[in-house]
């Protein structure tokens, strides 16, 4: 099996890698930080906006399974790429949506998904999804990974991330693992 790497931030790491774990042809998601200036930033760090890093999800697929283009796809379900530096009540630089790509192959495609959602007018605003090359990628410390999957019944998650997970399952059931479904 060859597998890809996407490095994706849209607000909270916790919703996007809740949803993206269970989709057929993905092989892993890790939870962490990427475009900022630290090295090994802690999530406190992240947090207090001066490392410049995002909240990011790195997600291994296999493209014979899962082509990075849907991968795109339903990236794009789970955030609203309009908003600068915001998901909701989450506000900073560390909740912007952002892409970083690891081949020119993945730019071209990432940028062709960014014109197709932006033609079909989903959000009524233009994107500000930033779209760079991958940098310096930092994983996140343990208990930011699989964060929903062991604490469904945290406030944040009851609240936020639980309404995003069931309506990604929801919209996209034919394409999850059977298990996930």
């Amino acid at each position: 099996m060859t597998t890809e790497t996407a490095t994706l931030g849209g607000g909270c790491f916790w919703c996007i890698e809740g949803a993206l774990r269970h989709v057929n042809g993905v092989t892993r998601v890790e939870s962490g930080y990427a475009g900022g200036h630290v090295p090994n930033p802690t999530y406190e760090q992240v947090c207090g906006k001066q490392t410049g890093h995002a909240e990011v999800v790195r997600v291994d697929f296999d493209p014979a399974v899962l082509s990075y283009a849907d991968l795109l796809r339903m990236f794009f379900t789970l955030h609203d790429p309009t908003t600068k530096d915001r998901q909701g009540n989450d506000v900073g630089p560390q909740y912007r949506s952002i892409i970083q790509t690891h081949s020119p192959e993945q730019a071209e495609t990432a940028k062709a998904v960014m014109a197709e959602i932006e033609a079909a007018g989903i959000w009524g605003a233009p994107l500000v999804t930033e779209l760079e090359p991958a940098t310096e990628y930092w994983p996140g410390e343990a208990e930011h990974q699989d964060y929903f999957a062991r604490n469904p019944w945290s406030g944040y998650c009851r609240v936020v991330v639980a309404p995003k997970v069931a309506k990604f399952r929801k919209t996209f059931a034919s394409r999850l693992k059977a298990a996930a479904a």
